[in-house]
Formats: structure tokens, sequence, C-alpha cells
């Protein structure tokens, strides 16, 4: 297999907080010696990305064990990145986070009608109604109601999981390639459910999350690597609840109205690109 040249350092410099970093982490690497200098290989570009910048940031102090504190069992455990090393890693997983609860905030969770109909899919007329068709010169609608949430669990079990699949995507890909793979699901999945819903309120990231559930599922199969290989069972579950949903057991046990068509456009393109991107992948 290739292998990816991260950086070259000096031979006397200590990279051992670095090397423990890494396997806590789940990125597989060698050191080798050339020519007086110490190389650090991984096993494809966007790990090497990871590995240079840890390497200019200086490793989370939290990872680095002494050796005291290295024989006892808590130093087995997986390091946990400060904030601000969070923020320059993963900036556009928490940026969309934090969005998501500033406007869960201002509309009261869904309560709040004079701040919910600024998301909606399609603008309200001044009678209290919802139009039927997009307004384009509000564009911002067509991604906006991934941001609206009815309710804590809503709210809890969606940011959990863009928590999850965001920051695995935008540590393999960058934050780039994540902002634009949430805007095209947001898209999809929020115009299938004008489409097979008509104009009605909904809302929520369960649209973006099925889409990059669905990105790294192919890509995973196509192309596997260490940020995409989600535990087992996840999306088993996932499929799973959004069968319930589809077959009306759901709605039916009490827990509201479920934007179906938007689960299954996100789950559609997400799978689509994965194939796609993974597909790439696996030809380089």
């Amino acid at each position: 297999m290739s292998m990816y040249r991260a950086l070259q350092c000096r031979l006397d410099e200590d990279l051992s907080s670095l090397t423990r970093f890494l396997r806590a982490r789940g990125v597989a690497h060698r050191i080798t010696e050339e020519r007086g200098q110490q190389v650090i290989w991984t096993r494809d570009e966007a790990d090497a990305v990871i590995v240079r910048g840890l390497y200019a940031q200086g490793v989370p102090e939290s990872t680095v064990e002494s050796t005291s504190s290295a024989a006892r069992p808590s130093a087995a455990r997986p390091p946990r990145l400060a904030w601000q090393r969070m923020a320059r890693l993963i900036p556009v997983t928490l940026l969309i986070l934090l969005i998501t609860a500033v406007v869960a905030l201002i509309t009261g969770l869904g309560s709040n009608i004079q701040t919910v109909i600024l998301f909606t899919f399609t603008p309200v007329t001044p009678n209290g109604y919802i139009t039927a068709a997009p307004d384009m010169d509000q564009w911002w609608r067509l991604v906006a109601p991934m941001f609206l949430h009815f309710g804590w669990l809503h709210l809890a079990f969606n940011a959990l999981w863009y928590w999850e699949l965001g920051r695995r995507i935008e540590l393999r890909s960058g934050g780039w390639w994540l902002l634009g793979l949430t805007l095209l699901f947001a898209l999809v999945s929020n115009t299938a459910q004008w489409v097979f819903g008509g104009p009605a309120l909904f809302g929520g990231l369960s649209g973006v999350l099925y889409g990059l559930l669905g990105y790294c599922w192919l890509y995973q199969t196509l192309a596997p690597n260490v940020h995409f290989d989600l535990p087992r069972g996840v999306v088993v579950m996932m499929l799973g609840w959004l069968v319930l949903c589809l077959s009306g057991v759901v709605t039916m046990l009490g827990f509201g109205a479920i934007a179906n068509a938007a689960h299954v456009g996100g789950l559609a393109v997400g799978c689509l690109c994965g194939a796609i991107a993974g597909g790439l992948q696996r030809r380089r």
C-alpha cells in the first residue's frame, strides 16, 4: 500500500506525544529515518494534513502523558481536544451546531411563530398562510429549515448526530467540503419534502444527517479509511428508524409528523455523493 510523506523534521526532535495522539485517534502512520531526518508517513493525504496541522499547532496538552500517569488505567483513554484545538480542526461542525442552537433559542424551539416564519422553506403571507412555491428572492429559505427544531429531544438527537458525522467528514476532507455537503443535502432534502409533502411547516437537521450517513457509508464501502469507520450497528439503527418513520408507527406513537421525504431525499443524495467520492478515491 502506498504511503504519503506527511512531514519531515530533525532527527533529535521528540515526536512521542504526537505519535501517542495519532494512535489514540486511530490515524495510521509510521516514522522512518532518511538522510539524517525523521519522516512521518500516513495512509493518505487527508491524514497527512492532520499530521501537519498538529505538528504546526502543537499537540493538545491533555494528550501529553507523564511517565507516572502512563502506568494508570486512565492513561489508555483516548485524549480529548481542547475547545481551542477543536475550533481549528473542526470549525464548520462547531459553526453549524452554534447556528442551530441560536435558532433554537430565538424560535423557542418552534413555539415563537414570529421568528419561525423566517426559516420556513416557502414564505408566509401577511394573513399567516404558507405560500405554495418558494421565493427565489429569499434564496436562504431553501436551506434554512435545517436549523429549525421542535422540542429538546428533536434538537439533542440531531445535534449529537451532526457532531458525530460532521466532524468525521471535516477531519477527513476539510471544512469547505463538509459545508458544501451540508448545504447540498439541506437543499435536496428540503426540496424533496416540499415536492412530496406540499407547502407545510417542517424543519430539522435530520435530512442532512441521513445525507451525511449515506455519504460515509458508501465512501467507507468503496474506500475504507479510519474516519468513516462508524461503529457497528449505526447504519442498521438509522435505516431501521427510517423504515419505522415511513411505516407511520412513529407518528402513531405520538412523536408528531415526520418529514419522511426529507429523510429519503437526504439519504439518496448522500449515497450518490459517497459513491462518487469513494469511487474516485479508490481509483487513486
